[in-house]
């Protein structure tokens, strides 16, 4: 279970001080948490305090009752809490092979490797060897990643958009993807998305409107609010 109590973040802005989060208290134990939101509202600067990759200005952050508010990424890693961007990263150099083998943590074989690729949709015998650069598309690189999301296995994995920039394929099969995710792993999985077919699956979605929490509840019950922009978020109509 992850606990954000009381997580505010501030940056400088135009050499004006900017409060991006503010007052943030948010729990996520469900199975599937959806993240939503108008843009600039501060979700993606959430999920990268969760993850470790800022830091929150004051508040704290707790997982399973232990305060990691100070630990880096790559402790947070350690501890069971997994990132995708929205815009993967590209590794000169590593193939997709390396990559896979290393979220594992453990020199898994080609054929297991090949399996995780499988999964999202991708050729195995196309792509293993290949280098994750930019001969990679978007979409190829997108679903690389979630392969390398699926592989580590994580307490907690956060998908920052994770249909942007991907084909039509892609994001019909993305639900299954996470269904599967979650019968393999066990753990929590948060997602940041606007559409409509991702939210629909979230057992809990969380509003966030100019840094602070304004809506949440349990999916199935707050989605039809949104659609119709009927409630708290009338804002996102547009984007559902």
């Amino acid at each position: 279970m992850l606990q954000l109590i009381d997580v505010c973040y501030e940056a400088e802005t135009d050499g004006s001080v900017k409060r991006i989060l503010d007052h943030v208290n948010l729990t996520v134990e469900d199975r599937f948490t959806a993240l939503t939101g108008p843009n600039g509202g501060g979700k993606s600067t959430l999920a990268k305090v969760i993850a470790g990759i800022i830091k929150p200005t004051s508040g704290r952050v707790l997982l399973d009752g232990t305060d990691i508010t100070d630990l880096s990424v790559t402790e947070r890693a350690r501890r069971g809490i997994a990132f995708a961007f929205q815009q993967p990263v590209r590794f000169k150099g590593i193939t997709v092979k390396d990559l896979i083998r290393l979220a594992k943590g453990q020199d898994i074989s080609v054929s297991e490797a090949c399996q995780y690729l499988s999964e999202v949709g991708l050729c195995a015998k196309e792509y293993i060897d290949r280098e994750v650069n930019a001969s990679l598309s978007g979409g190829e690189c997108k679903r690389i990643e979630i392969a390398t999301v699926m592989a580590r296995g994580a307490q907690l994995t956060v998908f920052d958009e994770p249909e942007a920039g991907i084909d039509l394929w892609s994001f019909s099969n993305l639900i299954r993807v996470f269904e599967q995710m979650h019968e393999k792993i066990g753990g929590s999985i948060l997602i940041i998305s606007h559409q409509e077919r991702i939210l629909s699956i979230a057992d809990r979605i969380v509003v966030v409107a100019d840094g602070k929490v304004v809506e949440q509840g349990v999916g199935k019950d707050l989605l039809p609010g949104l659609l119709t922009g009927t409630g708290i978020c009338r804002t996102l109509e547009e984007k559902l």
